[in-house]
């Protein structure tokens, strides 16, 4: 018995090690270079296994990969859901056994392909990922978080190439070379299962990789180095850094105002064109509760700037306050609201419950869960500054969503958010490093507060010019130079990934003609 589970541990560390150095790559730790190693154990382990066997692997990959990288979803279950720690664990396990899937299916893939195909790893394990990381992106209303390409926000000159790709072009890149290094590694085997094999196919690809890649970095360099028209404004944004548990306590309202009229104030001084607090701020129903709604826009018309807040809002479809959206509002200098944005992509289980016929039982699960009604307009914000839009929370993950709001123009990202619900852990982390990609691939500069932190400013090309520490309460303010630029991706959206998925199409429907 001792020996079959030591087999077992044996024929699964590659994928394991391969896991943990993949989550390893991601905030925190940012060991961002380990994704271009980190799937070569997991990729040399599959040769010689059968499909069911390759299935498990990859399967066991995806459970160290995603727990790794989504372990922080057990805090907000845990401190703020009502539920003790071992059960919290449970049900980001449980989420992860469904992403694990994705790469289990990928190991399967790989498996099937490389070992009756002359063509090399470097092409089949970035076009079969892609094709897998888009589809996950989209299915069951999408959860991108972890894409691989993520990984690579502080690599700039190599995510340059984002704004022609997507975030799915960095993570092809990330594939093709882990691929290369196993098409070193198994050429003599490869050769000898394969009499026929021929070694030109592994070296014309390595020689099209290395041309990519010099190709890729050379655009980076290129890019970096642009200096676009554009104009330049000062923007400050406000973190409250207001605990979860007294945000919505009539008790402490008082002091919730009082803090953010106070950081708004200071922020004035530096005389910015625009004041952003973050998702929620406002602790009332804006607009309903006509008392503090009016006390607030007294005192907005004294800051001598344009002010946008994140509230909650009775919607406009009915006048029962249990009729909620999550929204983002601008005041004019003067205090007239000119703009108002209903969040779309609302939060499983969060914002909403999904088929609540079904799980009505899900209440006892995440305690105060109340359904929000979404928006369904992509509205910019016009100022004199230029214009933008208003992603909230969980949108800026979306690549599809946020260039929708720039296909007709615009000027720069503002990305309201709260994420409180994380705590410490690498949540806040991860979150605020995908903002890093939305800014290149739309060559929109991003304003980011959030409650807890972390806010701050990242410029079109991915830059980040400031960013705030943790639970902190404080005001940042910086110089924030607009971008009209109209990318490839803005125009045309995820072209490379579906391209891929015809790619792999193609692979797998003609697989015999590449024996």
């Amino acid at each position: 018995m001792k020996d079959h589970y030591a087999k077992i541990i044996r024929e699964q560390l590659p994928a394991a090690v391969s896991g943990i150095l993949i989550a390893l790559a991601f905030p925190k730790p940012d060991l961002f270079g380990l994704a271009w190693i980190g799937f070569v154990p997991l990729l040399l382990s599959l040769w010689g296994k059968d499909r069911r066997q390759a299935f498990v692997s990859g399967y066991v990959f995806g459970l160290f990969y995603f727990f790794g990288t989504l372990y922080w979803i057990y805090h907000s279950i845990n401190h703020f859901g009502g539920v003790s720690l071992v059960p919290s664990v449970c049900i980001v396990f449980l989420l992860c056994l469904y992403l694990g899937l994705y790469p289990a299916i990928f190991a399967f893939i790989y498996t099937s392909m490389i070992g009756r195909t002359r063509l090399p790893a470097l092409l089949i394990s970035p076009v079969a990922w892609v094709t897998l990381e888009l589809l996950r992106s989209y299915a069951f209303t999408g959860f991108p978080w972890s894409s691989i390409g993520y990984s690579q926000y502080k690599f700039l000159h190599m995510i340059q190439i984002a704004d022609i790709t997507g975030i799915y072009g960095i993570s092809f890149l990330v594939l093709a070379v882990n691929g290369a290094v196993v098409d070193l590694m198994l050429l003599r085997k490869r050769t000898k299962k394969m009499p026929l094999f021929p070694t030109s196919y592994t070296l014309i690809g390595m020689a099209l990789l290395a041309a990519l890649l010099v190709s890729v970095f050379g655009y980076g360099v290129w890019r970096l180095g642009q200096d676009r028209e554009g104009e330049t404004f000062r923007a400050s944004v406000i973190q409250g850094n207001i605990e979860q548990d007294k945000k919505w306590d009539p008790a402490f309202q008082k002091e919730v105002l009082d803090a953010y009229f106070g950081l708004s104030q200071k922020a004035a001084e530096s005389m910015p064109g625009l004041i952003v607090w973050p998702e929620t701020a406002v602790p009332f129903l804006y607009g309903y509760d006509s008392k503090h709604t009016e006390e607030l826009v007294e005192f907005q018309k004294k800051l001598g700037a344009n002010l946008l807040l994140g509230g909650v809002m009775v919607n406009e479809a009915g006048t029962k306050p249990s009729l909620l959206s999550n929204s983002a509002v601008l005041l004019d200098r003067g205090g007239k609201a000119i703009y108002k944005y209903d969040k779309m992509h609302l939060v499983p289980f969060g914002e909403y419950v999904p088929l609540r016929k079904v799980l009505f039982f899900i209440d006892k699960i995440v305690e105060g869960i109340g359904d929000y009604v979404p928006g369904r307009s992509y509205i910019r914000a016009g100022t004199e500054f230029g214009s933008f839009a208003t992603l909230i929370c969980y949108e800026i993950i979306f690549p599809g969503m946020v260039r929708k709001f720039y296909t007709k123009g615009g000027d720069f990202i503002v990305t309201i958010t709260n994420d409180a619900w994380f705590g410490k852990t690498a949540g806040p982390y991860q979150h605020f490093s995908m903002a890093v990609f939305r800014a290149i691939e739309n060559r929109k500069p991003v304003i980011r507060s959030a409650n807890t932190g972390i806010s701050g400013f990242i410029d079109a090309s991915g830059r980040i010019i400031s960013k705030t520490a943790l639970f902190t309460r404080e005001t940042s303010t910086a110089e924030i130079k607009t971008d009209r630029t109209l990318t490839f991706y803005t125009k045309y959206g995820d072209l490379f990934s579906f391209l891929c998925v015809v790619l792999f199409i193609v692979i797998s429907i003609n697989i015999k003609i590449w024996r």
